[in-house]
């Protein structure tokens, strides 16, 4: 995905997992190998190896997971890739609320931040009863309110 940064586009990069939450998000100047490398050790090291990887058609993802000797693992295909593409909808919804951004060191704060909160505060309504979803929600309120303590 990519983001207007003082007119310049810069890349976000995510990874996503299975549930669509975001793991780790990466803000770069360039879509290489070097950017991918980055965030895939980055999500490696933070979550372990990954049963599947699921990416898109960009050649610059298997010459870094090849690096990292995961090639067997991954997996690309149409339609596969939505999860994560997806996640991103949320964050543009934020962005054009904000009128965009100034500088690489706030977008990767306002991402990083954004991804957590949504993870947290955006859950499954329509799949637990009344008295689950509230539980949950001030659990949540709870855990981001000791944050800012």
């Amino acid at each position: 995905m990519y983001v207007k940064l003082n007119g310049q586009m810069v890349y976000l990069w995510r990874a996503v997992d299975h549930e669509g939450e975001v793991l780790e998000s990466f803000v770069t100047r360039k879509r290489d190998k070097a950017a991918a490398l980055a965030l895939m050790k980055k999500a490696l090291k933070r979550h372990g190896r990954p049963e599947k990887i699921v990416t898109d058609g960009l050649r610059s993802y298997p010459a870094a997971i090849t690096e990292l000797g995961n090639l067997e693992r991954r997996e690309m295909g149409q339609w596969l890739n939505s999860r994560a593409e997806n996640s991103h909808l949320p964050f543009r919804r934020r962005e054009r609320a904000m009128l965009r951004y100034r500088q690489m060191k706030s977008l990767q704060k306002f991402d990083s931040v954004h991804g957590s909160m949504h993870n947290d505060f955006t859950q499954e309504r329509h799949l637990v009863d009344r008295q689950t979803y509230n539980d949950r929600r001030s659990a949540a309120v709870a855990g981001w309110q000791n944050l800012a303590a």
